[in-house]
């Protein structure tokens, strides 16, 4: 029977020592973004790992490589076995400049078993209007493998996709323009109160209405003008300054891996549990019989099902109103819950209307 590990992870804090963030993070600068670029290349040096003949684009690419460096070959004799077809990705970061260097991820788009100990050959990265605005090249980590033999293999992670460090150079910059006198900001969390909080602390701490909230998700932040020579020290002291976020009454569950994680504002009504596992067992007895000696009978084997039902003895257990995330993982505890009867108990508990807290199961 495969058990699965429950891990409970309790976000619990203190009302008077609660966590404080800073405005860079959890909101973003109108127009400071990544941008996603990508390239289709070629990762050689692989040791019989590659795609396989039938993998014809690999193939073809190969072929045109080599012709683009002055050698001729006919495509029918082309292995492929050491050559994998991937594709490059990367994101560009802002105010990337020419000659800056990022990562990249490269992941085989054919039938290769491994890329590991292969090398990239130089892939343009282009963005979707289909400009380059960097290259990629170099050896390849993978944090994986794929080892076999006599006909018995064994992998570990992923050894079809890998990372190569620094591995990319911008070539070309991406333009961009910025307002100067105002200051967009973009609020990823759905919560307007920490637009409201965000706004709060702008404003006083510069000690005038220069904030103002112009949807629940936007504030723009009108600059100064003793700061219109010095816009990105006013953007770093706007990102910089600490607000209190607010925090969501909010229980996530993972039935697949046994994962619950509980925020510290859930609270429990009273309520009583009761628990208890009834327990079906079907197994085979193998049963012969054999014929009388010197008869003409034959032996027979038969499989005779047992059929053993056992229940548990239901556990009640009172929980208090008003008790905390942790008070209320130790109750559950004391009963011996799995992970399926936990799940299955804060779903019980959240339908009877004793949870406040929004439930969610991923």
């Amino acid at each position: 029977m495969k058990k699965i590990l429950t891990l409970i992870i309790l976000l619990s804090f203190s009302i008077n020592a609660s966590a404080v963030v800073k405005i860079r993070d959890i909101a973003k600068v109108d127009g400071i973004r990544e941008n996603q670029v990508f390239g289709y290349g070629l990762v050689v040096g692989l040791n019989g790992t590659g795609d396989k003949d039938q993998t014809r684009f690999t193939t073809q690419s190969l072929v045109n490589m080599l012709e683009r460096t002055g050698i001729t070959v006919n495509a029918d004799d082309v292995k492929v076995k050491n050559v994998a077809a991937v594709m490059v990705t990367a994101k560009l970061p802002p105010f990337a400049r020419a000659g800056q260097l990022m990562d990249v991820t490269i992941s085989s788009i054919g039938d290769a078993k491994s890329i590991e100990g292969g090398t990239l050959l130089l892939t343009p990265l282009a963005a979707p209007n289909g400009q380059i605005y960097a290259v990629a090249q170099g050896p390849i980590s993978v944090g994986g493998m794929n080892v076999s033999a006599g006909g018995a293999s064994v992998t570990k992670n992923h050894p079809t996709a890998g990372r190569i460090p620094n591995g990319a150079t911008v070539e070309k910059e991406i333009p961009f323009q910025m307002d100067i006198s105002q200051i967009e900001l973009f609020f990823s969390s759905y919560s307007l109160a920490d637009v409201v909080n965000a706004k709060t602390a702008i404003n006083t701490f510069m000690g005038a209405e220069i904030a103002a909230i112009t949807s629940p998700s936007n504030i723009k932040v009108t600059i100064p003008g003793e700061f219109s020579s010095s816009y990105y020290d006013f953007l770093n002291t706007v990102l910089n300054l600490e607000i209190q976020p607010e925090v969501f009454a909010r229980v996530i569950m993972d039935e697949r891996t046994g994962t619950i994680v509980m925020g510290s504002e859930v609270r429990i009504s009273t309520v009583a549990v009761a628990h208890g596992n009834l327990n079906i067992t079907i197994s085979n007895h193998v049963e012969v019989s054999q014929p009388e000696a010197f008869s003409n009978g034959q032996t027979v084997v038969a499989l005779e099902p047992e059929l053993e039902v056992a229940e548990e003895d239901a556990k009640l257990m009172v929980v208090p109103e008003g008790v905390t995330v942790s008070d209320l993982v130790k109750a559950l505890n004391a009963i011996g819950v799995t992970p399926r009867d936990l799940i299955s108990i804060l779903q019980s508990i959240k339908a009877a209307g004793a949870m406040h807290a929004h439930l969610e199961v991923i």
